[in-house]
């Protein structure tokens, strides 16, 4: 039985290299292809900006704040796969003498985490040359990469299961079906999307791996980090959404009441939470992996840490 465990486990990291292979693509001869962003169209679809819930704000405004949205969205992807590389590279050297085929899957996502940075820098790069000064990302990538991985390995690939999976859901279901984005964005997210369909099955495999390696009490302070962790991001959340609210008030060409300055923050806090919280820890799939590793005891104290948030 744990023969025919381990064997289906290698077969499905077999697959995602055969994946890796068959979708490989390159930033500027597949995605960018000598085009730049369409700025009278949104970036992010109103499922995940939310900025239809603004309803003083006309039509050019709401595009214009999905556009600084989106931008944040492209940026904070970046500045997680720091740490997602970190890990990966970390975890790979349990296989660097044994199974070459789970090695040959954790290398391979390295290197695609590697160019999704690269890709995700070209992008701000392109956004910043044609939106005014003042936009700021607030949190500094290797300080919250420092930070994430001081925690446990099991509450790291934890948060990066979260993370590969709610980004499948995202383009799927809110950034695909819309046809009123800029095309390249889309694209930005569709190409990235066909990598990370494969992150996210290696996550399972290594989250999974690594929990049973642990001992109750080593999981039950994991799950501490976890929430640690989860706690952490709402904490840049809150600054990057405040950050991003001042910015889009600032680019308007009017004056807003303080009511609706206030509207607009607390908008821009509930999309984020939404986008990197709370749209993950909802994911049925996450749930399920989740549900399997730890005792409802553990689940019930990281669905009360949750519920401020969602």
């Amino acid at each position: 039985m744990l023969q025919a465990t381990q064997r289906s486990s290698t077969e499905r990291y077999a697959r995602c290299i055969r994946n890796s292979k068959r979708i490989r693509w390159d930033i500027d001869k597949d995605v960018i292809r000598g085009r730049t962003f369409d700025h009278s169209k949104k970036f992010l679809p109103d499922g995940l900006s939310k900025v239809n819930e603004l309803d003083f704000l006309n039509v050019d405004e709401k595009t214009l704040l999905s556009q600084v949205q989106g931008r944040t969205y492209a940026n904070i992807f970046g500045l997680v796969e720091r740490f997602i590389n970190a890990k990966v590279l970390e975890v790979s050297r349990d296989h660097w003498l044994g199974d070459q085929i789970v090695l040959e899957a954790l290398v391979r996502f390295s290197d695609e985490e590697l160019k999704h940075q690269e890709l995700f820098r070209r992008i701000e790069q392109m956004i910043a040359s044609r939106m005014p000064e003042g936009y700021t990302l607030v949190p500094k990538p290797n300080d919250v990469a420092s930070v994430v991985l001081g925690k446990s390995t099991w509450a790291v690939l934890g948060l990066t299961c979260h993370i590969e999976l709610f980004t499948l859901s995202h383009y799927k279901q809110s950034i695909a079906p819309d046809e009123n984005l800029s095309e390249l964005f889309k694209d930005v997210f569709l190409y990235h999307w066909r990598e990370e369909s494969q992150h996210a099955v290696l996550d399972e495999l290594e989250w999974v791996r690594e929990d049973a390696k642990l001992t109750e009490d080593e999981r039950d302070r994991a799950v501490n980090d976890l929430i640690e962790l989860v706690a952490a991001i709402d904490g840049i959340l809150q600054m990057q959404s405040a950050a991003d609210a001042a910015y889009f008030v600032k680019l308007c060409n009017r004056s807003f009441r303080e009511d609706e300055e206030t509207r607009i923050a607390n908008e821009v806090l509930r999309a984020y939470r939404w986008q990197y919280i709370v749209s993950g820890v909802q994911e049925p799939h996450f749930i399920e992996i989740l549900s399997d590793l730890v005792s409802e005891a553990q689940l019930q104290r990281i669905a009360d840490a949750l519920r401020p948030i969602m």
